[in-house]
């Protein structure tokens, strides 16, 4: 007999647990899990399963497909939060949607076509014209021409009330050597014999679930982002992305989790008026980002990187840093390069990050004078500042003029760290009183990181 379901705390190790999607009619349930219970109780199997049933899955059937597709969705999402770790479904119906299901899917899934494939070719090896009784809708949409590309494909229809004894004497006629019943409604009243030999593909199905470990979910790279330091500048970092991205349609474009959280506290109140701490905030944005299957986390804010040293031990997926890879961009850049002008929050100066990453590849940091740091801040933080939404005025005002004392300075490379920033020089240079001055947006330089990453890490 079946296990009874347990917790994913009480199952003991080694214990493979199975959600199974029944409900798909009384008859075609009752004979699936009498051979599914028949191939878990084999000698070699007791103790390994722990069987979660659904028997509602199927009850009051919707009767289009996308509405099924929601139905069988809600309860692969509810075996997930029980602790199942793969699902049988034992449907034909379903390989209309199958790859939909399975590319959002937070489960794996028994591979029904796999299975029969696999049975066919092992006890039927020599077999070239495969019989099919299955329903018109399955039959138009070429499920079985893709899942049995190397065999001769013969079909005959069923509809409700219709004999399968029939149907597999039309099979046999237009010479069928194997016969496969593709509908859950038929695998009940398998013939025990007959002049061509039919599968059984409840059977099949649950000797290959006990006997074959559903392999892990396949899914593509997962961007996660920390949004919401600032609001703006993520959306900024979100078209960098996009636009860096290699693609030619929709579906090539990256997955991005973003978590916008403009509740995190100021970095750079908390550094220099000791104001609340962000990193609790910070680091329970990157949890939710684990959480939601992200294989990367990019935070587009240069200050919130004085507080991932001590966040990044604390995860199971790395955070890119910005700083580092900015400071890797300036010196493959600008090889010979050995001054750098430095434009960031008062924050982000005050830990030295920015500073010590420079230092690493033998540059030094040329930071403007109190009083122009003062202007810059007022440009970023002010009534009239980049954070207040404006990106003309006052705000540009103040942020030129600490460029124009940089560039007095003798600098001609300026890192814009601030994220902010770049919203108001989207340009990779300004002229400085008739000198071209390179601009360098970590933003940017962010977001191809993140995508030249995920190209080499795709899942796919």
């Amino acid at each position: 007999m079946i296990p009874l379901p347990r917790s994913r705390e009480e199952a003991s190790p080694g214990e493979r647990s199975l959600g199974v999607i029944a409900g798909l009619g009384p008859a075609p349930s009752a004979d699936f899990l009498l051979k599914l219970a028949e191939a878990t109780d084999a000698p070699a199997n007791r103790g390994r399963f722990n069987v979660v049933l659904e028997p509602k899955a199927g009850a009051g059937e919707p009767r289009s497909a996308a509405a099924r597709q929601l139905v069988i969705f809600d309860t692969i999402a509810s075996f997930a939060q029980r602790g199942v770790g793969s699902v049988v479904l034992p449907c034909f119906s379903s390989l209309l949607f199958l790859d939909e299901l399975r590319e959002n899917s937070p489960l794996p899934i028994a591979d029904l076509p796999a299975a029969l494939l696999a049975h066919i070719q092992d006890h039927f090896p020599g077999i070239r014209r495969l019989g099919i009784v299955t329903s018109q809708d399955l039959r138009a949409a070429g499920v079985f021409e893709r899942h049995f590309p190397n065999y001769e494909l013969l079909y005959s229809g069923w509809e409700s009330g219709d004999s399968l004894e029939a149907a597999c004497a039309d099979l046999a006629s237009q010479g069928a050597q194997l016969i496969l019943p593709a509908l859950s409604e038929l695998a009940p009243f398998v013939p025990g014999t007959g002049p061509v030999p039919v599968l059984d593909p409840h059977r099949i199905y649950a000797n290959y679930v006990v006997s074959e470990p559903v392999p892990p979910r396949e899914r593509p790279f997962k961007l996660g982002v920390v949004g919401g330091v600032g609001p703006a500048a993520t959306v900024d970092f979100l078209h960098k992305v996009v636009r860096h991205t290699p693609a030619h349609r929709d579906q090539d474009h990256l997955k991005v989790l973003v978590e916008q959280n403009p509740q995190i506290p100021d970095r750079t109140g908390h550094l220099i008026a000791h104001g609340p701490d962000p990193t609790l905030a910070l680091y329970a944005t990157c949890r939710k980002l684990q959480a939601g299957e992200a294989d990367l986390i990019a935070i587009p804010c240069n200050t919130a990187h004085a507080f991932i040293d001590l966040i990044q031990p604390h995860l199971d997926i790395p955070i890119i840093n910005m700083l580092a890879v900015t400071v890797s961009h300036v010196r493959e850049s600008w090889p010979t390069l050995r001054t750098v002008g430095l434009l960031a929050t008062t924050g982000t100066l005050s830990t030295g990050i920015y500073h010590r990453a420079l230092q690493k590849q033998g540059l030094r940091p040329i930071v403007p004078p109190p009083s122009l740091q003062a202007r810059m801040m007022e440009g970023i933080y002010g009534p009239r500042g980049i954070k207040a939404g404006f990106t003309s005025g006052p705000c540009v005002e103040d942020i030129r003029a600490v460029i124009e004392e940089l560039v007095q300075q003798g600098v001609e490379v300026i890192i814009l760290g601030c994220t902010e920033l770049p919203l108001i020089f989207p340009e990779r240079d300004v002229r400085v009183r008739d000198r071209l001055i390179s601009l360098v947006d970590p933003t940017e330089i962010l977001a191809r990181h993140c995508v030249a990453h995920a190209m080499t890490h795709s899942r796919r």
